[in-house]
């Protein structure tokens, strides 16, 4: 390319037009100028297949200025040969034709060219010699202009440069694109190069995006290639995937400016991989309401497992940045590359920023690669991953699995050809064949379709209704039984295919369809012959041809008639006698297994029915395409810890594939799973969902509708780990010693070791001159295992930069970013250097530990310490804050106090004595939270006394190592721990444990997530551990109870212990004083092994079993004893009870008490006494005595449930005897009552007594409890009032006279006097106070005793309590002195006096009242006075009479005595009859 420009572009890194000046100004005119002719000739000749094949670009020169402004002389321009498009926007170069012949012959001027034309023309029938001559001399004088041209440009050149060196400022000029990158579409797995010439000066910097995020090959190690030479910037894609469709940018920036160019790459895929129809990406950056997006897709759903029948839903969480209100991206689901629609297998969600993908019901249709796909103005993201569907259970027990995929290959108006594809699980039988089902749409009712069993994966379908439409399924069956059904298929019309072609456009209101006809056919003309009739299918069930319609216009509306030939023969036979068919595909059927047919075709139409058409080969009916053979070279690969990539060589010679199935078995198993249900179209799969650590081989088989393959042969065994790969590049590169002629490097281990312990480290460094960085040179051949690395050969006062490379066994990765530049320049200072290589572990909640490595430069004096500071990772740098106020001399620290779920970084400064030095490089984040899982180390000492620390680690992979390390420096000497890792746990052992061993013990788990642990064993833990050690070597039979002793039945004496645990081994000897004793008659031993429980049984004890007992254990190494010793008192009182509980028993022999007598207080304050009685029957008596005189009432004793009742009564109140109780009741229990009760129970077999002592103190015992019964009874103390004071009053249920309680006044006892009385009413407890005062309120308090705490009823009288009682006393003290006062007739006169006439009558009656009461006699209601004949007296004030001297008849009536006085009125009243003896006389007759 730099052949085809100009000088001055060639020999310079910058182009502009500005940099001509006035004196050039003609001269350049004259350079830049050319002739119209020539400069069309030109573009005639050379540019025009440049411009053709540009696809609509032209070419042009690009001199730097307009046409207009080039100056009328007429020279020619020397072209730059590049291509523009429509925008005169340069976008590449043209190559040019050879100008040895093309330039010569049109780069004369117009004077020339007319010359050579005259002379031509002139010298045309001239000789040969005089052209040759004409044309050397034309020749020549054309080479010395071009020479002259090209001093002229020289001069032009020189005089341009002198005037930049001139003027420095017109260098600078902001960034030109000279090229932009082009756009480009490729296929997957190819490589791409984009690439730009830019300008400007200074050198611009040039940065490339990918959808406006910006490049880093470094984070992308392999994927991407930047490279700058020459001011032409590449950006090289390796290995194209779909996520490489994207949109690019290139920018170029210096301090005149910035400028962008875009270009965009699509990346398709080969038709049969997934994200075919992948749409391609929006291009450019275009923004929404003036923004960019910014999308990520987080909370991804992985790889998924279903089993058909079950519904899954995949999900994942969508970021968009910035969050717009109302803004909706477009969010699409595919399925291996196809655009899935909502239906009712398929149901879409968008909540706003989760998208999620519900699959209703599963089917092995649904297993395969599901992407989503979110789009937004800005650009698009997309996530994949893949849904395997298992088989559900089968309903009988080794049927196969259901067919899938069912599909209508071809449907005419008779028939339909279902096919579909075999399962991958045949439940270990061979499958026998296929039913085809049909079923009517709008209808369930499924019909089979074949009476037999189908082996080919297709099947025509014959019986339709034309015009109707169908659904259809598939089963499966072998020996064991059917599979179930597959999902049915789409539904499909029994029609021609010419009229289905017809049915085209909108349906109309009046028809529900429109239908295109295609044109009249041409009347009186007799179709011709078809054309290019075959036999595209054929088997043993049908035969399947197609043709093409004859070629002629005007015979659109032909039909056709098929014919056949059983070959050998000459006889042509019609198969569709009746209607000839539309379309140009028939399917045959009922022919003849085995037999060879030809056919062939006619056309026909109302004119007639035309020729045949050629007759096909002779076809023989039966199945023609084969089983595919067995795939081969099945290879597995690694992939990661739960996935395998199975790669193998296809079928050979297979037709019509379908795919293939893989299996998978772990080795040794012989148990062949499936791993895949649905058949991949590829020769590569990745199995899913292995288990980690296990070795699995594999097996392919191919299917196309024959049949299954064989399988292949079975691949490798692989082991199902994560695959290795280079590392990541190391970063953080810093200096930590230079001296005059080396430097110390160190920098950081890489975030991504490649899933193999890295293995070392390869460091090179460039000298960096005037700013311009040189070559790379190797510091280190062989690796260096170390994070740090002394680089020699240095010169001094110089630049360097460096860059590190990490290698492991896959190899070595990229290298590092370069460093800043470090000048070798030797340090003086005093203080230390900067440590280096720290490392954060045992991160929890609250602590974690950092360890570092001391500084490679001391300073003038040794390190003597180090400071630890700390800061939020988001805090200021004035944040930095000292973890230890006071220098460490260990390299490393645990950090305590730290807040949870806080994310913190750390540096370390070392000190001698000349200061603090320089500080170390920050530490990577870390957040203080304590990983789910994280286990801590633990100790145990086992049985053999071993001492060992234990440590598990849950997030195992197969490449981790257990790492020991006592205060955090790795065990390599073994003589003082054994360490031993099994699976996933590892432990160290101490050999022989002492104070040396006395440390921080760590372990740490490497390719984790820092899994580690830490334990401090101090001296006071080695010293209780060395005791646990102690009692493990020699071990003590642990005793969960140590011997004892107690009383069995019958006084038996038991002696026993037990054991923690004990084996089948353990023994014991039984010792008494010494003295071995065995069993016998006397001792009864008994030893369970598996409780532990040893027992000894004597009968009874007698004077000579005084002494010590003792129990000796031994088992294996174990051993213990326990001893009980049984002297004196102890002795004696064992031997008692011994006896007791043998009278006991001899007691209980015959009718017994269970629990002896006893009282009990009813809540009614009834006593009873009853009694437990056990071994009774119907002869036994019970006799109840009281102080030894028997209780004569029989018939209130009995039994009620064991129970032996009494009630203390008197016996004159029997009361109801029911359930055989004897209940005698009395009013009131009183000392009577006290006495000794004595219950005797007697039969045959012998008798029991028990007694209660009811006397005195249990007398007294007893009362208290039924004076507690009468106190709980007790109302609450109330108030009221008499005619004489108040009186405060409680009632209780049941009153007795030996109830004691006392009365207080503001807590004292109460002294009563003749005002103050207390009494008892029936069952109310009163006190009275008379003629109350104010002195009287207070707080007062009934106490009722009970011999315990008693209980107190209170009162207030005081305030308004008082005041309504005391108001209330007077009221009724003035109504009882008026009571008092009234006057009132006494008595003495009676109701009626009955008298003969003249009889004298005399009536006396008493008076009463104060003041004396007035008297007043009434007859018949009138006021009488005494006279003569009826005399009245009041005498003393007390006395009146009544006195009729003589009555008569007139005295009869209704007499009163009315007595009044100022208190009241009373009369007295009654009847005076007078009679006459004659009437009288006669009335008794």
């Amino acid at each position: 390319m730099s052949g085809s420009l100009p000088f001055y572009q060639k020999n310079h890194r910058h182009y502009d037009r500005g940099y001509r000046n006035k004196e050039t100004a003609s001269k350049m005119s004259q350079y830049q100028s050319s002739s119209s002719s020539s400069s069309s000739r030109y573009f005639a000749g050379s540019s025009t297949s440049a411009t053709s094949s540009s696809r609509g670009l032209r070419v042009s020169s690009h001199s730097g200025l307009e046409e207009s402004r080039l100056s009328p002389i007429p020279k020619r321009t020397k072209p730059t040969y590049l291509a523009v498009d429509k925008e005169n926007q340069i976008i590449g170069y043209v190559i040019p034709i050879f100008r040895g012949s093309q330039e010569f012959a049109t780069g004369f001027s117009d004077t020339e060219e007319s010359r050579v034309r005259d002379m031509a023309r002139r010298d045309l029938f001239s000789s040969g010699l005089e052209m040759e001559r004409s044309e050397l001399i034309s020749r020549k004088e054309a080479m010395r202009e071009s020479a002259d041209r090209i001093c002229l440009n020289k001069r032009i050149h020189d005089q341009e440069e002198h005037s930049k060196r001139m003027n420095e400022d017109s260098l600078m000029h902001p960034p030109e694109f000279v090229i932009k990158p082009r756009s480009h579409t490729v296929w997957e797995k190819q490589c791409v190069r984009l690439h730009c010439t830019v300008t400007g000066w200074p050198n611009p910097r040039v940065v490339w995006y990918k959808n406006n995020v910006a490049i880093e090959s470094i984070a992308n190690p392999g994927k991407y290639k930047l490279e700058s030479k020459y001011s032409v910037h590449s950006l090289d894609i390796n290995r194209c995937d779909f996520d490489d469709t994207a949109q690019y940018h290139v920018s170029a920036m210096n301090s005149k400016g910035e400028l962008s160019a875009f270009a965009s790459v699509v990346v398709k895929r080969f038709k049969g991989e997934v994200d075919e129809y992948m749409p391609a990406p929006r291009h450019g950056p275009v923004s929404e309401y003036g923004v960019t997006f910014q999308t990520h897709i987080v909370d991804k759903f992985g790889v998924s497992f279903g089993r058909e029948g079950e519904t899954m839903s995949l999900g994942c969480t969508v970021v968009i940045y910035p969050s717009l209100h109302r803004y909706q991206p477009e969010v699409q689901w595919y399925k291996d590359g196809v655009l899935l629609s909502p239906s009712k297998w398929y149901q879409m969600h968008w909540s706003g920023d989760r998208a999620t993908l519900t699959l209703a019901h599963l089917n092995k249709e649904d297993e395969g690669l599901y992407t989503l796909r979110v789009t937004t103005k800005s650009g698009y993201e997309t996530y994949s991953s893949y849904v395997f569907v298992r088989d559900s259970d089968a309903e009988m027990e080794g049927a196969p699995g259901a067919p899938l995929d069912v599909r209508c290959l071809d449907a005419n108006k008779d028939y339909i050809i279902v096919t579909w594809k075999q399962p991958a699980v045949d439940g270990g039988h061979s499958i026998l064949g296929y039913f085809v089902d049909r079923c009517e749409v709008g209808t369930n009712h499924w019909i089979q379709c074949n009476d037999t069993p189908v082996k080919f994966a297709r099947f025509p379908v014959t019986g339709l209704v034309e015009g109707r439409s169908y659904v259809f399924r598939v089963r499966a069956i072998n020996n064991s039984g059917m599979s179930h059904p597959s999902r049915v298929s789409e539904p499909v019309a029994a029609m021609d295919p010419g009229d289905r072609a017809r049915l085209r456009g909108t349906s109309a209101p009046w028809t529900g369809q429109i239908i295109v006809t295609e044109e009249e056919p041409a009347e009186g003309i007799v179709p011709g012959r078809p054309l290019e009739l075959q036999v595209t299918e054929a088997t043993k069930n049908y035969v399947v041809l197609s043709w093409k319609p004859p070629g002629e216009k005007g015979l659109e509306g032909v039909r056709y008639y098929v014919e056949k030939c059983v070959s050998g023969t000459d006889t042509w036979q019609r198969v569709n006698t009746e209607i000839p068919v539309k379309s140009p595909r028939f399917a045959l059927f009922d022919l003849a297994e085995g037999k060879s047919y030809s056919f062939r075709v006619r056309c026909c139409n109302p004119a007639g029915v035309g020729e045949p058409s050629d007759p096909t080969e002779a076809t023989t009916v039966g199945d023609k395409l084969d089983i595919p053979s067995a795939p081969s070279k099945v290879v597995p690969i690694r992939n990661t810890d739960t996935s395998v990539v199975v790669s193998w060589v296809a079928s050979s010679d297979a037709k019509e594939l379908v795919g293939y199935y893989i299996e998978g078995s772990i080795v040794g198993s012989n148990v062949w799973e499936p791993c895949n249900n649905k058949p991949v179209n590829v020769t590569r799969f990745i199995c899913h969902g292995l288990m980690t650590g296990e070795k699995y081989v594999f097996r392919v088989r191919a299917v196309n509708a024959a049949g299954l393959s064989g399988f292949s042969p079975e691949s490798e065994p692989v082991e199902v780990k994560a695959a290795i790969a280079s590392p990541a590049p190391p970063f953080g590169i810093s200096v930590l010693e230079c001296v005059r002629d080396s430097m110390v490097l160190a920098w950081k281990q890489p975030s991504f070791i490649g899933g193999a312990d890295i293995s070392g480290y390869f460091v090179d460094y460039r000298e960096v001159v005037d700013g311009v960085p040189g070559k790379w040179h190797e510091a280190n051949i062989k690796a260096v295992s170390e994070r740090a690395y002394r680089v020699s050969d240095l010169m001094e006062n110089r630049k360097y930069q460096f860059q590190v490379r990490a290698a492991n066994m896959a190899g070595v990765g990229i290298p590092s970013l370069p460093s800043d530049t470090f000048p070798c320049k030797e340090w003086t200072i005093a203080v230390p250097g900067p440590p280096h290589d720290l490392q954060v572990r045992e991160v929890r909640n609250d602590s974690l530990v950092l360890l570092w490595k001391p500084p490679v430069y001391q300073g003038r004096d040794a390190v003597n310490g180090f400071y630890i500071d700390i800061k939020e990772e988001d805090a200021p740098v004035e944040a930095w804050r000292s973890v230890n106020n006071k220098a460490t001399e260990k390299t490393y620290m645990k950090i305590k106090n730290l807040k949870e779920g806080e994310v913190f970084v750390f540096r370390v400064r070392a000190q001698n004595k000349a200061g603090v030095g320089k500080t170390s490089e920050v530490t990577e984040p870390v957040s203080a939270v304590t990983k789910p899982g994280t286990n801590e180390i633990s100790v145990a000492v086992d049985d053999d006394g071993i001492i060992s620390l234990n440590f598990e680690c849950c997030d195992l992979t197969p490449d981790s190592k257990f790492v020991w390390s006592k205060n955090y420096e790795e065990i390599t000497d073994a003589s003082r721990l054994t360490m031993e890792t099994k699976g996933n746990k590892s432990k160290a052992v101490f050999n022989t444990p002492a104070e040396e061993d006395i440390g921080i013990y760590s372990c740490i788990v490497t390719h984790t997530d820092g899994a580690s642990s830490s334990y401090d064993l101090s001296e006071q833990e080695l010293k209780r551990l060395l005791e646990v050690s102690h009692d493990h070597k020699f071990p003590i039979i642990p005793l969960k109870s140590e011997l004892a002793v107690e009383l069995l039945e019958k006084g038996r004496v038991r002696f026993w212990l037990q054991a923690e645990k004990i084996s089948a081994d353990g023994k014991v000897d039984y010792v008494f004083n010494e003295n071995l004793i065995s069993q016998g008659e006397k001792y009864k031993m008994n030893f369970d092994k598996s409780t532990g429980v040893i027992e000894m049984i004597m009968e009874s004890l007698t004077p000579a079993d005084e002494g010590t007992f003792t129990f000796r254990l031994k088992d294996g190494k174990a051993t213990n004893q326990s001893s009980l010793v049984l002297i004196g008192d102890v002795f004696k009182g064992l031997q008692k009870e011994s006896e007791f509980q043998m009278k006991e028993w001899v007691r209980k022999q015959g009718p017994h008490f269970i629990e002896y007598l006893s009282y009990e207080v009813t809540p009614e304050c009834c006593v009873l006494l009853k009694c437990k009685v056990g071994n009774v029957k119907k002869e036994t008596s019970a006799l109840w005595y009281k102080d030894g005189r028997e209780i004569k009432a029989d018939e209130h004793l009995g039994f009620t449930e064991g129970v032996l009742k009494l009630e203390i009564a008197q016996c004159d109140c029997p009361a109801d005897t029911a359930d055989s109780d004897v209940i005698w009741r009395k009013i009131k229990i009183s000392k009577k009552d006290s006495g000794v009760y004595e219950v005797v129970l007697k039969d045959d077999r012998g008798k029991d007594t028990s007694k209660l002592n009811l006397t005195d103190q249990g007398f007294k015992d007893l009362m208290n409890e039924v004076f507690s019964f009468i106190a709980n009874s007790s109302t609450p103390l109330k108030i009221t009032s008499t005619d004489e004071g108040i009186r405060l009053y409680t009632f209780v249920n049941f009153y007795n006279d030996l109830l004691q309680v006392t009365w207080h006044y503001k807590d004292s006892a109460i002294s009563f006097s003749d005002r103050i009385k207390s009494g008892v009413v029936g069952e109310q407890l009163w006190l009275q106070i008379t003629e109350p005062t104010e002195k009287d309120t207070g707080k007062y308090a009934i106490e009722f005793h009970d011999g315990k705490g008693g209980l107190r009823r209170t009162v207030e009288l005081a305030g308004q309590a008082f005041d309504d009682a005391f108001a209330e006393f007077q009221r009724l003290k003035s109504a009882a002195i008026a009571e008092k006062g009234r006057a009132r007739v006494a008595g003495g006169l009676p109701d009626v006096v009955t008298i003969q006439e003249g009889k004298a009558l005399n009536l006396t009656c008493n008076i009463s009242g104060d003041p004396v009461p007035k008297v007043t006699w009434l007859k018949n209601d009138r006021e009488i006075t005494s006279d003569d004949h009826c005399i009245l007296k009041f005498e003393s004030g007390k006395f009146a009479s009544f006195t009729i001297t003589a009555v008569n008849t007139s005295d009869t009536g209704k007499y009163s005595i009315l007595v009044k006085n100022k208190y009241g009125t009373e009369s007295g009243d009654f009847t005076v009859s007078v009679f006459i003896p004659e009437e009288a006389a006669g009335k008794k007759k």
